[in-house]
């Protein structure tokens, strides 16, 4: 489940949490009760933890672990909660105080984190730049603006989008959710930035680390050489094989580095494109994961806003 899922749900809770803090409101002989009061606040808590152990889980990209994140947290929430409520259910007035600030925090969280759901999922997504595949574009810890609606606006539990502004152009660097086989992949469930550097249908060889679009050698002053060195090109494989291979995603683990210098030719299959790092010796990318599905892209990078001295609109 995506951040903007997770948002949204988390909405949903808090007006649930609403509706539950009114019905006992509303009934005089259950919000004095110590035990009520103990239980509605240890709710409260484990929400809020839970919800901080998922942002934890995803500010350390450790997705794959944002259940347990979230489970440890909640548990140690609704422990805090649970004892706050004990403490102060002590008279009428605390009691009373308590629900009105839950029940406050309730009805903000319900109508702030909606609409941060609904910015992100339609509108425009913050990103922070996690390794060097982009260098020298982008460095580590740079922060980005997408522009999530470019090339089309998502449609909710569906990879389809409607009012598409234009297509994925040559040179568009892109946001996308990395096409993992499975969930042990560590990468899975990760946004990954890359430069789209062949369109379906277009023809991708690269030679001694030139790249060539049906045929013609690319100009591209944006790329970064750092490691000398040339791979060859695997060995024993025929153009159909490379071509069957690529797409499903076998070469990265069968050939390794030989298909980071020397790759293909291969065809970019229809609703795909073909996507590389700036700093081509140091990206992971389509040359060893193979082809990445349209429907993947979250989005275009639109701004880079930190750090200050590095401000400017991305091209």
């Amino acid at each position: 489940m995506n951040m903007e899922a997770r948002l949204f749900f988390l909405s949903i809770w808090c007006g649930v949490y609403g509706l539950i803090l009114r019905f006992f409101n509303s009934r005089e002989r259950l919000i004095r009760k110590t035990t009520s009061v103990m239980f509605l606040n240890s709710l409260f808590w484990a929400t809020f933890l839970a919800m901080t152990g998922m942002l934890v889980a995803s500010y350390t990209e450790r997705l794959e672990q944002t259940g347990q994140f979230s489970l440890l947290f909640g548990v140690v929430g609704a422990f805090v909660g649970a004892v706050m409520g004990y403490l102060r259910s002590s008279n009428d007035q605390k009691r009373e105080v308590m629900v009105k600030d839950n029940l406050e925090w309730a009805d903000t969280g319900f109508s702030a984190i909606l609409l941060a759901s609904v910015v992100m999922f339609f509108v425009v997504q913050a990103f922070k730049i996690p390794s060097g595949s982009m260098r020298m574009t982008f460095l580590e810890g740079d922060h980005l603006f997408v522009n999530k609606f470019i090339y089309g606006v998502p449609v909710p539990m569906n990879d389809k989008k409607i009012f598409s502004f234009r297509k994925i152009k040559a040179h568009d660097i892109v946001i996308f959710r990395f096409p993992a086989k499975s969930k042990d992949s560590p990468h899975y469930g990760k946004d990954f930035i890359k430069r789209a550097i062949g369109l379906s249908g277009q023809k991708i060889q690269i030679i001694n680390k030139k790249v060539f679009v049906d045929g013609i050698e690319q100009d591209e002053p944006f790329t970064q050489i750092v490691d000398p060195s040339v791979y060859p090109a695997a060995s024993g494989l025929t153009t159909d094989v490379f071509q069957d291979k690529w797409q499903k995603g076998d070469l990265a683990d069968e050939y390794g580095n030989e298909t980071r210098d020397n790759f293909g030719p291969i065809t970019v299959p229809e609703g795909h494109v073909f996507v590389m790092g700036d700093n081509r010796d140091r990206s992971f990318d389509s040359r060893f994961w193979g082809p990445l599905k349209i429907s993947a892209v979250k989005g275009r990078a639109w701004l880079l806003y930190w750090p200050p001295k590095r401000f400017k609109f991305v091209k």
